[in-house]
């Protein structure tokens, strides 16, 4: 059934790209992307370059240090010429990296981004040490000494400005003295050249890096104070304007919670190590960051899959929330990310009750409002298909698309639109437009049953329905209710047809079949057992792709509940823990 979305959603493109082709949020983001455009050439033509130039620091103060894990291992691989990154294996054969024809961008933005160094730094070896060293060598003579291409894309320079600094001990240890010049002298180039283009960047995740590598270079380099000052300044407003009150990020992506920490706990370690301390921003936005990444963690460990999120880096995660001293509940509540969590016993619901970001923000945004995801102890049962962050182009669109979530698709259309004229996607990027404006929420809490009824208006203008789910947890955790209406936007009932699929994705490792009397189970090996039914409907079972497996895109199943708004306005549903496993130790809060 996803598939045959897909064919669906393509054979509308042609509709699609005429409509998104005039739409003003997309000239604004066109307007604008090419403005920095033509910024970025100027700055990296003559007439700016010589401003990068300058004195070059004396010495490194401090290697500010990674909490991304690092394995040994991949030390001996990458030695032997082949590099793994985002996805995609490279085997150099004696060439260097730097000079390949490679067509993934993603694996040239992570070659140039240089986070793979932390791997030669665990190896703790001569040898790692020279193969990190010439290979630094050869990114300087190769691209060091011409503003161009992948490897000045500000973005990247910001996060190989960090790594770099991170894991400077084992790019210098045996280094002469022209090396070590050498290596200060491309870092203050590279700094200078951020720090005049750090302004300009797109909103969003790679813009606060930026920002985030400004002040790791501040405190790393011997630099005048008042460098450091500005540096933090800047980071406090970048703070204050992307961390919401919340703690989520502003593209609304659980992904840069994980992303951001990885770099902003470092960053106030570093200023504690150089005796300097950190802005109330800086350390308010991880106070208010490390709670929200809780927020959205299963019982398993795994975050749900919203917005852009994929798969989990378990050891990530870990080491960041050891930095959370609050151990307390999670919150129930993030009314500026715009998600509500339920959670009784060892049952937890998530479920998206915003609109989208905006449209600079929303690159990896899924048209996913009012979709939910369900773990019962160590495992999920009802999830969403997430994304394949280094798979296919191809499914990129699929994996955003309405039917790929667990909510209500109508009339096999997405709530939003992410199809674009051809050429577009290159220069704006995929943005997603035209999806919900507004996106009603209530908590419920009475007498021990959580819950919210919600609503967007993402098929007000071409359907004229109001998608309404309301959704309770009992309060010992072994039931959830859940009814779906489709109304007008005045609240009257729905005058034209509209095909209706309430949707319910299966997590890859949960077993789901029928009794004997036709009720539906999920279960999996040594979980609980959950039971689905439907008061007037008869559920089906069809076939799912479930993007965000580990090793890559697997098939799964969902449960579809069929129906006409006109004939059936509302959709009462249940699903019924009938068997609750014992197994319980160890178990993350």
């Amino acid at each position: 059934m996803l598939q045959r979305h897909m064919a669906e959603q393509h054979s509308l493109g042609a509709v699609y790209r005429m409509a998104s082709g005039f739409n003003p949020q997309l000239w604004d983001l066109a307007a604008r992307q090419a403005w920095r455009r033509v910024r970025r050439r100027l700055r990296a033509g003559p007439a700016y370059r010589w401003r990068y130039t300058g004195r070059t620091p004396e010495r490194l103060l401090i290697a500010p240090p990674d909490l991304r894990l690092a394995d040994p291992q991949i030390a001996r691989e990458i030695y032997h010429g082949r590099f793994l990154l985002a996805g995609q294996l490279v085997e150099t054969g004696g060439q260097s990296p730097f000079q390949m024809d490679v067509r993934n961008q993603a694996w040239l933005e992570e070659l140039h981004g240089f986070r793979w160094l932390r791997h030669l730094n665990a190896a703790r070896s001569d040898l790692a040490s020279a193969n990190a060293r010439a290979l630094v060598a050869d990114w300087i003579g190769t691209h060091g000494r011409r503003i161009s291409g992948v490897a000045w894309n500000p973005a990247v320079v910001a996060r190989r400005i960090i790594a770099w600094l991170q894991h400077s001990a084992v790019v210098l240890q045996g280094a002469d003295l022209a090396a070590y010049r050498q290596f200060l002298k491309t870092i203050a180039i590279q700094v200078r050249f951020l720090r005049s283009v750090a302004g300009e960047m797109p909103d969003g995740e790679e813009k606060l890096r930026a920002r985030m590598a400004l002040a790791f270079a501040a405190l790393s380099l011997p630099t005048p104070i008042s460098a450091l000052r500005n540096a933090t300044r800047n980071l406090s407003s970048e703070l204050e304007r992307q961390i919401l009150p919340d703690g989520g990020h502003s593209s609304r992506n659980p992904r840069a919670i994980i992303e951001l920490l990885a770099d902003l706990l470092p960053l106030r370690q570093t200023y504690a190590n150089q005796s300097e301390p950190p802005s109330e921003a800086l350390v308010g936005a991880v106070e208010r960051m490390l709670p929200a990444l809780r927020f959205f963690r299963h019982r398993d460990g795994t975050l749900a899959r919203f917005n852009g999120m994929g798969v989990t880096v378990h050891d990530r995660v870990a080491a960041i929330l050891r930095h959370d001293d609050t151990v307390g509940a999670p919150l129930s509540h993030a009314p500026y990310s715009g998600y509500e969590r339920l959670a009784t016993g060892t049952t937890t619901v998530i479920a998206d009750t915003a609109a989208p970001p905006a449209p600079e923000l929303s690159s990896m945004a899924n048209a996913g409002c009012l979709s939910f995801e369900m773990s019962s102890g160590r495992h999920q049962f009802i999830v969403n298909c997430g994304v394949d962050s280094f798979g296919e182009e191809a499914f990129r669109p699929l994996a955003r698309a309405t039917a790929a979530h667990t909510t209500a698709t109508v009339n096999d259309t997405s709530q939003a639109r992410f199809a674009l004229p051809a050429g577009w996607d290159d220069w704006i990027g995929t943005p997603l437009v035209k999806g919900p404006r507004s996106v009603a929420c209530r908590r419920i809490d009475d007498a021990g049953m959580l819950g919210f009824i919600a609503s967007h208006d993402g098929y007000a203008d071409r359907f004229g329905l109001i998608h309404e789910r309301r959704l309770t947890l009992s309060p010992d955790g072994l039931r959830i209710d859940g009814v779906d209406r489709f109304h007008r936007p005045d609240g009257s009932a729905p005058e034209q047809s509209a095909v209706v699929a309430l949707r319910f994705h299966i997590h890859p490792d949960i077993e789901l079949y029928r009794d004997d009397e036709g009720m539906l189970y999920l279960a999996g090996e040594g979980t609980d057992t959950w039971s689905f039914s439907c008061d007037g409907l008869e559920p089906v079972v069809e076939e799912s792709i479930f993007f965000a497996a580990v090793a890559g895109p697997c098939r799964s199943r969902q449960i579809v509940l069929h129906l006409n708004a006109v004939e059936r306005t509302q959709v009462p549903w249940r699903l019924t823990c009938t068997y609750r496993s014992t197994a319980r130790s160890n178990l993350p809060s």
